[in-house]
């Protein structure tokens, strides 16, 4: 009899916890993820432009920010951005402290990834573009990131996903996406196992679904490069 109302009340857990969980991944988890994300691409293109400029000073204002970047936890340049900062007079609300802090992330893995797939592209294409009196720029923007761009669609996909659960980094500073909702849930409900495990196969359900997005955008691809 105790293991069946154990039961009903964990399934009525989930019920009424499930929608207000999606509700919040919805309105705040995906929107954190492409917003951060389209910055942290537009970071990430300059970065990787500057690292190829050939100017010794961007490519070493790029190489520390990527350097500082990718050497310190997510979780700490959170806390800096949103804790440390007021200490010296600097208040940021919280999703535009996530925003930050996740560009900035974006922004410094990505630029390896781009700036790899500029450098895979032969130099057989720059001589060709510049053959016909195409410009440095002119070459780049028509010649050569067309095609990295199709060298980094899966890379950056794969970093896309990785952004949506790197997320709910963001209910440590108390942004209320869907792991804050399910923290504020156990508090309440005091079921952490179920809620977070819940909240874990709603994540699962949002990568899946990027997954497949993913895997259909790279057969496109092959078939404009087999065609």
């Amino acid at each position: 009899m105790f293991a069946d109302e154990r039961m009903d009340q964990i399934v009525d857990i989930i019920v009424h916890s499930f929608f207000p969980m999606l509700k919040a991944g919805v309105a705040f988890t995906v929107p954190l993820t492409l917003v951060s994300f389209l910055l942290g691409l537009l970071l990430a293109l300059l970065t990787a432009l500057a690292r190829i400029s050939g100017i010794k000073l961007l490519d070493a204002v790029a190489r520390f920010y990527v350097w500082v970047i990718r050497g310190t936890p997510l979780l700490v340049q959170l806390f800096i951005i949103f804790y440390g900062l007021p200490s010296i007079g600097i208040t940021i609300s919280p999703l535009p402290a996530a925003i930050i802090g996740f560009t900035l992330s974006v922004g410094a893995y990505n630029s390896e990834i781009i700036r790899a797939a500029i450098l895979s592209i032969s130099k057989g294409q720059w001589e060709a573009a510049y053959s016909i009196g195409m410009s440095n720029p002119q070459a780049l923007k028509r010649i050569i990131l067309p095609q990295a761009t199709r060298v980094s669609v899966p890379p950056l996909a794969n970093s896309f996903i990785s952004l949506v659960k790197d997320t709910s980094l963001a209910a440590t500073i108390t942004v209320t996406e869907m792991f804050r909702v399910a923290q504020q849930i156990t508090a309440t409900t005091y079921e952490p196992l179920v809620l977070y495990c819940l909240a874990g196969f709603i994540y699962l359900i949002f990568s899946t679904v990027l997954s497949n997005a993913q895997g259909q955008m790279e057969k496109r691809l092959d078939r404009y490069v087999t065609g």
